[in-house]
């Protein structure tokens, strides 16, 4: 078996090319972000938060009903609504005592399109 050098694993950049390889990596994320998304994905690989997504997708709801129409407990819900609070992905405004869910905005639903659109599309 023959053995490699050490000039033979170096990446074969051209040297025009060296700038745009610069460019690509200044342009990368800060960590925060990356670790922020990340966070995110997390939470939208849970089956449980991604059906409480879709149904807030389709109506404003308080804890009881989403607990209702997902048949768990309230306290369960709520610990996912934190989750999902806590990262952005839903809010929620205060009717007396009752706690209305809503998704925090329109990129909230988009990612859960694209998602669907994804795994739909064949």
């Amino acid at each position: 078996m023959d053995k490699i050098t050490i000039e033979e694993l170096k990446c074969q950049t051209h040297e025009d090319g060296e700038d745009a390889v610069e460019d690509l990596k200044k342009a990368l994320l800060k960590e925060e972000g990356i670790y922020t998304l990340s966070n995110i994905f997390k939470a939208l690989s849970d089956p449980t938060r991604l059906k409480v997504i879709f149904v807030l997708s389709q109506s404003s709801l308080c804890v009881c009903n989403i607990a209702h129409i997902l048949d768990m407990s309230q306290s369960a819900i709520s610990h996912q609504l934190r989750i999902l609070r806590d990262l952005k992905l839903v809010k929620f405004v205060k009717k007396g005592k009752l706690v209305i869910y809503s998704l925090d905005d329109d990129h909230v639903l988009q990612l859960l399109t694209q998602g669907l659109d994804h795994v739909n599309h064949k």
